[in-house]
């Protein structure tokens, strides 16, 4: 999250060290120590020695050996938290008794703000039973009743109200939502397993179903009133709703237009819920995702029933395919039994040439000659060994990409003199640099079609650009003015179309 309270682009390491001890080497031992600062937080006593710490853990850490620390054990663990973040330190010169005590400075810990929630996340994840799992069908009357109390409380501007009322609708349905999640979640990894206990399933079978069907029923029956409560909220002025709200909130820290935004949005997600502005809408989904799961349930269950009508199962299976191994008459029989059941294909046999073959003949079987060294590619995989794949490239594509702009520059300039020395000509004017040099190359391309035999020599043309040189022969010598120089061309005329 950033300061303003919407999540960050990426992920920050300053915040994702803080969960640094659950993946160390003496996670066990950093668990303990925090478990005796949230310990001792509860009784109201926020900094801690280590020599306290160690009393602590030996009251609360049982017969748990990683829990039982001594001080010279836990000063080293609550200075690597600390360079974690999880624990701020501080120094309490009153703890010393004596000078000598004073100078090897007494270090008391306490959690820091971000390392006390990553260690209550840790703590939720690991005490969580994740197969109690339930619809909140009992929260839809209390969302009905606090929208029309919200309504209610705008009507009379009580901003204080509005606030109370507003967290407490975003609070329940995040729970609802939370709590179907989960719900779902552990159905659908029920109803997806293998291993299908019917007794147990049985037994809560029929509490299973009615909790589901009671939920679909109530979420049915509410959605309409609450789509139509939140017509009613809105009527009374969502702009004055937000305001109010934000007026209200005691996040210090965020600007009145940031609380605003974030109300705001809260709202809208509050309203998406039972009214879709297109599409289906989240409570609509939800009511579907129950009767899918309730079809799931009864599909699983009539699975179950046939099992326990047939005595067929995956135990009973594995019973009888036991007796059928410890029946077989050889051993024989038995690789049989576990080839035609098992389906495992026979060994791969490897060809090829013994370095000694003058001495071993080919006639002879693998089980009898002596062995020969292969390659692991062979033995893996049974492809002969290659040199691989060649070498990767190194593309260097900024660099290319810059010639490639200073190549495409060069030549709108070169297409540019071009077109200026068709228009303006070659006499009567001085060529910059570029008209220069796409004169000489028209030149030079004009020159080289010219036959040196003897007698005459005819005109003879260059082309670039679409444009034309052509030199004819003269009677006197002509002079073309560059950036460079006077260009004398003996006898020859130049006219570039």
């Amino acid at each position: 999250m950033s300061d303003s309270g919407t999540p960050a682009a990426g992920p920050r390491d300053d915040r994702l060290r803080l969960f640094a001890f659950t993946s160390a080497e003496k996670r066990g031992e950093y668990l303990w120590v925090l478990r005796a600062f949230d310990h001792a937080r509860a009784n109201y006593v926020v900094l801690l020695h280590a020599g306290e710490i160690a009393e602590i853990l030996g009251r609360i850490a049982g017969d748990d050996q990683a829990g039982r620390l001594a001080g010279a054990e836990i000063t080293p663990l609550l200075e690597q938290l600390h360079l974690w973040g999880v624990l701020e330190r501080s120094y309490d010169g009153t703890r010393a008794a004596t000078l000598a005590e004073y100078r090897n400075r007494h270090f008391v810990y306490q959690f820091s703000q971000a390392g006390y929630q990553a260690f209550r996340a840790v703590e939720d994840v690991l005490g969580a039973r994740l197969e109690d799992a339930s619809l909140s069908r009992l929260a839809l009357p209390d969302l009905l009743a606090d929208m029309r109390e919200l309504a209610e409380a705008n009507r009379d501007a009580d901003g204080d109200l509005i606030y109370r009322k507003l967290s407490r609708l975003d609070s329940t349905l995040s729970d609802m939502a939370t709590r179907a999640a989960q719900f779902y979640l552990t159905l659908g990894d029920l109803v997806r397993t293998t291993e299908i206990t019917p007794e147990s399933f049985l037994a809560h079978k029929d509490a299973l179903l009615t909790h589901m069907r009671e939920f679909s029923s109530d979420l049915a029956r509410y959605a309409p009133k609450l789509a139509e409560a939140i017509a009613a909220v809105e009527d009374t002025g969502i702009d004055r709703l937000v305001a109010r709200a934000a007026a209200s909130d005691e996040r210090v820290f965020l600007t009145l237009h940031e609380r605003e935004d974030d109300w705001r949005s809260r709202w809208s997600g509050l309203k998406h819920w039972f009214v879709a502005d297109a599409g289906v809408s989240e409570s609509d989904r939800l009511r579907e995702g129950t009767m899918s799961a309730i079809a799931a349930v009864l599909s699983l269950l009539r699975r179950v029933t046939e099992t326990r009508r047939g005595g067929v199962s995956r135990e009973s299976q594995l019973r009888h395919l036991a007796g059928w191994f410890a029946a077989t008459p050889t051993e024989d029989a038995a690789h049989a039994l576990y080839q035609a059941v098992f389906d495992l294909g026979r060994p791969r046999h490897l060809s090829m040439l013994h370095p000694d073959a003058d001495i071993i003949p080919e006639s002879r079987s693998w089980w009898d000659a002596p062995p020969v060294e292969i390659s692991r590619t062979l033995a893996e995989t049974g492809r002969t060994p290659s040199p691989g794949l060649p070498g990767r490239v190194q593309r260097n594509d900024a660099s290319i990409r810059r010639l490639r702009e200073g190549q495409l520059a060069a030549q709108r300039a070169r297409a540019t003199a071009a077109k200026s020395l068709a228009g303006g000509g070659v006499y009567d004017r001085v060529l910059d640099e570029q008209e220069t040099e796409v004169l000489l190359s028209l030149l030079n391309a004009a020159l080289t079609a010219r036959v040196p035999v003897s007698g005459r020599v005819g005109s003879s043309t260059g082309a670039e650009n679409g444009v034309r040189l052509t030199l004819r022969p003269h009677d006197e010598s002509t002079t073309v003015r560059t950036a460079r120089g006077m260009l004398h061309l003996d006898r020859l005329q130049v006219s570039v179309q």
